[in-house]
């Protein structure tokens, strides 16, 4: 009687290509007022005015962490008058994504 041998392959995902980077693009969204930003930005662009009424913060710091988004390229700006308007960039959920390790995957029989 032959026996069944049941071999076990475990695929695991590149890490990111650039491991540094991909720390600071998280780093730039682990702040709860900068989650609730992108949060917010996700359903469409939003004025700083709509911004501000969503996170507990002054203006001021609004502004840093703005920047802190832009600067990690998550969010766009765009000047409509005396306004700026913020957008989430377009590929800043799949950026995001492709910066977080990816679990192994168990491909192997029972």
């Amino acid at each position: 009687m032959a026996q069944s041998s049941t071999a076990s392959l475990t695929l695991r995902a590149a890490p990111p290509r650039d491991p540094p980077a991909a720390v600071a693009l998280l780093q730039a969204a682990a702040d709860p007022v900068r989650w609730t930003v992108l949060a917010r930005l996700a359903d469409g662009p939003r004025c700083v005015c709509d911004l501000q009424e969503h996170v507990d913060v002054s203006s001021t710091l609004l502004s840093y962490h703005l920047r802190i988004l832009r600067d990690a390229e998550l969010v766009t700006a765009t000047r409509r008058g005396r306004w700026i308007d913020y957008a989430l960039a377009p590929d800043a959920s799949s950026r995001l994504t492709e910066a977080l390790p990816a679990p192994a995957r168990d491909l192997g029989g029972a």
